[in-house]
Formats: C-alpha cells, sequence, structure tokens
C-alpha cells in the first residue's frame, strides 16, 4: 500500500509542482491570479507547447533535435518572405512552408537513421543552415507588412479564449492520440526503450527515426506560424536558443531522455510551469539574466533527476 501510494506521488509529482507554484505565484503578485493574467500565460506557452510535442516524440527514441529553434525562425522569414515579397495568399504560404519543415525534419531523420550519424550533431548542423538560410533571405532586417487576416492566428480569440491557446490543445490532442491510440505511438516507445530488440521483432525502425523527426519539424513549423502572427513581423531571430526551452519543458515533464518513459499529459504540466514560472519572474521584476539562470538550474535538475531514476537510486 505504501509503495503505491509513493508510486503515485512521483507519478503526479510535476502537478505538484505547478499547483505549488501557481498558489506562491498568487500569494506574492497580486496580478498574477487573474483570468486576464493566467489567459496571458496559456497564450504565452502556445508556442513552446506546440514545439515539445513533436520534441517529446524525438526524445522518446533516445534522440534530441536541436534545429526547433532554427526551423522556427526559418518560418518566421519565408512564412513572411512569401506573403510580403512574392505577394502569395496566406493559406498557400502557411501550407508550403509546413511542408517545408517537415521536410528539413525528414532530413534529420533520413541521416540519423541511414547513416547512423549522431542526432545531435545532425540537428546542431540543420540548426546552422537554417538559421543562415534566414539571415540571408531577410539580410537580417525584420520582414513586416503582414496581411491583417494572419493576425487572427496569434492574437486572435474564439470567445474569450486566444486562438493560439486553441492551437495547442488540439496539436496536443493530436499528440496524444498518435503516442497512445496508434501503433505508431507504440514503436516510438519501443524503440526508445531497446532499439536492437524493436527491430528484431519487425519494426521498421529506419522509417519510424525518419517519421518521428518529420513531426519535429511539423510541429516546430506550426509554432513558427503562430509565433510569426503574433508578433506581425518575421525576425531572423525569432526562434534563437528556443529549442533549449522546449527541451527543458519536455524533459521537466518526465520524458526521459534515455528514451522509451514518458507522458504527453505530463509535458503539458511542463510547458506550464515554465509558462507560470517565467510570468511569475516577470511579474516580480526578476530580470531576464536571473530568469536564464533559474532556467538552467531546472534543467540540470530535471536531467540529473532522471538519471538518478533511471540507475535505480531513487525508488
Amino acid at each position: 500500500m505504501q509503495k503505491q501510494i509513493v508510486k503515485i506521488i512521483k507519478e503526479k509529482a510535476i502537478f505538484l509542482v505547478l499547483i505549488a507554484m501557481v498558489l506562491f505565484f498568487s500569494i506574492v503578485t497580486r496580478t498574477f491570479l487573474t483570468v486576464d493574467n493566467l489567459f496571458n500565460v496559456a497564450r504565452q506557452v502556445s508556442m513552446l507547447g506546440i514545439a515539445s510535442i513533436g520534441m517529446t516524440f524525438v526524445i522518446l527514441l533516445g534522440g534530441i533535435d536541436l534545429s526547433t529553434g532554427s526551423i522556427i525562425t526559418f518560418v518566421n522569414i519565408i512564412t513572411a518572405y512569401m506573403m510580403v515579397n512574392m505577394g502569395m495568399n496566406m493559406w498557400p504560404a502557411i501550407l508550403l512552408t509546413l511542408a517545408m519543415c517537415t521536410l528539413i525534419g525528414l532530413f534529420n531523420g533520413f541521416a540519423v537513421a541511414t547513416f547512423h550519424m549522431p542526432p545531435l550533431i545532425v540537428t546542431f548542423a540543420t540548426q546552422t543552415i537554417f538559421a543562415g538560410v534566414a539571415y540571408m533571405i531577410s539580410g537580417g532586417m525584420p520582414i513586416s507588412g503582414l496581411p491583417e487576416t494572419f493576425a487572427v492566428i496569434g492574437q486572435g480569440y474564439m470567445g474569450v479564449v486566444p486562438v493560439p491557446v486553441i492551437i495547442m490543445i488540439f496539436a496536443f490532442a493530436v499528440g496524444g492520440v498518435i503516442l497512445n491510440k496508434t501503433y505508431f505511438g507504440r514503436y516510438f516507445y519501443a524503440l526508445g526503450g531497446n532499439e536492437e530488440a524493436a527491430e528484431l521483432s519487425g519494426i521498421k525502425v529506419k522509417n519510424i527515426k525518419m517519421l518521428v523527426f518529420a513531426l519535429s519539424g511539423l510541429f516546430g513549423g506550426i509554432a513558427g506560424i503562430v509565433m510569426l502572427s503574433r508578433t506581425n513581423s518575421g525576425q531572423a531571430t525569432a526562434g534563437r536558443g528556443y529549442e533549449f526551452d522546449v527541451i527543458t519543458a519536455v524533459v521537466l515533464g518526465g520524458v526521459s531522455l534515455s528514451g522509451g518513459s514518458g507522458k504527453m499529459l505530463n509535458v503539458v504540466a511542463g510547458v506550464l510551469i515554465l509558462g507560470v514560472l517565467s510570468n511569475g519572474m516577470v511579474l516580480m521584476n526578476v530580470s531576464s539574466y536571473a530568469q536564464m539562470v533559474i532556467k538552467g538550474i531546472i534543467l540540470l535538475l530535471a536531467v540529473g533527476f532522471d538519471c538518478v531514476q533511471k540507475k535505480g537510486l531513487v525508488k
């Protein structure tokens, strides 16, 4: 009985941390626990949440995707360029950009699966490449003058709920279905747990890896579209360093860096914790540099706890 209670507490610990943080910031700041601010937190984390879905799949395989930030930057520039400089309608521009992002992810997966290259190196290379491409297209200058209708994606509301939040909820629902209701999701866990055993059982490891990285590119692209619509300007630095926030959210949500274990619902909690933490620190006038230190410490603690658990030191 005692072991079951301890197990439940461990599984729900991330939600207890989230509740504790909400209570803390509600006490120390008067404006935190207001409807407007809570919606603001949800809107702020929408892009992080969407990008974290693809990263969850990659990390479940025991991989990593450092190209997420550059994909977001690339989306910001290429979508804005097509709509403003080429006069393209927003929907073809969005669909074409998302197709490009999926192909970038597919390339990452192909290099990792076919040539057995480390995901860290492959995605770092594509991160550098597409950050450079974004600068080359924009010349390092912002691209503004986007259609007013495009702003609805990142700034609009459906009733009282921001559109980016609705997109994030839908994206998490799709990610949860893929992970829990499809055989692909079971394959993700199988590969992360033991790739050799998965291959011997008949799973097409190469195809699954390519699929996972393609999905990571797609979800990163969607996050980039939402970010572009929210800022209403294509920036060549839009996604710089964003991959580390995404990785922090996923690992904080309990997805093991060694692969094979993790839940999408816990990733939602990890995303919300980062959002609540960032918003609360802003309301407390904590400097941006101190926020970087705190987020780095959180990532270190999350990874450290995962490693300790894997070694069986935490029962």
